[in-house]
Parts: structure tokens; sequence; C-alpha cells
């Protein structure tokens, strides 16, 4: 009986040994709330001296201040996609395909597969993305989870 019983013990912490743990995902619908540049970094860069402040006040009002939607789905292809508000359709859609190895997340030519742009996951926690350009580190993107 103690035999049984060991090996049913065995059995069960073997089997809680197989069971993998839920990591982070990051498949789902993702809405861009914030976006720095190298621009908003004017510690490094004094615009005031070199006489630059009009044309870096045009570069920083030219960026889009509209929902952009990144969808991540399971077969590693994504898309990403402007909402306008009153409207169910998107416009400026625009499919890729990604690579997450659990620190980087790397967009991809589709035809080719190489590697076009990559970024750094600062924090993936929750309903929260916080990702970095890994060529341009003053460049970030926060994104929260948009719920289905």
């Amino acid at each position: 009986m103690k035999l049984v019983i060991s090996f049913c013990l065995a059995c069960l912490c073997g089997l809680a040994a197989t069971v993998p743990v839920q990591a982070q995902s990051l498949v789902g619908k993702w809405q861009l709330v914030k976006q720095t540049s190298c621009l908003d970094d004017d510690d490094d860069l004094n615009v005031d001296d070199l006489g630059m402040q009009e044309v870096v006040d045009d570069m920083k009002s030219r960026a889009g201040a509209s929902a952009q939607i990144l969808q991540l789905k399971d077969n590693n292809s994504g898309e990403e996609n402007t909402r306008i508000i009153s409207r169910k359709k998107t416009y400026n859609s625009r499919s890729f395909l990604y690579k997450y190895d659990g620190t980087a997340l790397h967009f991809l030519d589709k035809k080719s597969r190489t590697i076009i742009e990559s970024f750094t996951v600062e924090k993936l926690e929750g309903d929260s993305l916080i990702i970095s350009n890994s060529s341009r580190a003053c460049e970030t993107k926060v994104f929260v989870r948009i719920k289905p």
C-alpha cells in the first residue's frame, strides 16, 4: 500500500513539473497611448543654440495624434492600423510578421523574413506594454491592451 501511495505521489509531482508556467503573452490588440522620440530629449540636443527650434516644433507637430492599434496574432503575424472614432472600419492598415523572444520584439519583412526593426521590451505586465527602439533608446512606445 505504501508503494502505491508513493508511486501516486511521484506521478503527481512529475505531472506538476510538466505543467507549463503561463507566460505573459503579446497576442492581442494593443493601443498606442504615448510615444516619445529623440526630439523630446532636449538635454543632448540644444536646439536654441543652433537656431533650429522652428524645425523641431514643425517635426513634432507632424506626429499623428490618432489612435494607432497594433494587433498581434498567434501565428507571428500582425496588423497595424489607425482607428477613426465614429467608424467601425480602420484605415492605413499594414500587415507584418513579428518574432518575440522574451526580451526583444522584431518586425520582419514578409518576403525575405529579415529583421526590419527591433524593439526591446521594457515592460510587459497585465494590460501594459512598453517598448523602446533597439537602435535609438530615446524612442519609446507605451501600449495598453484593448479588451475584445
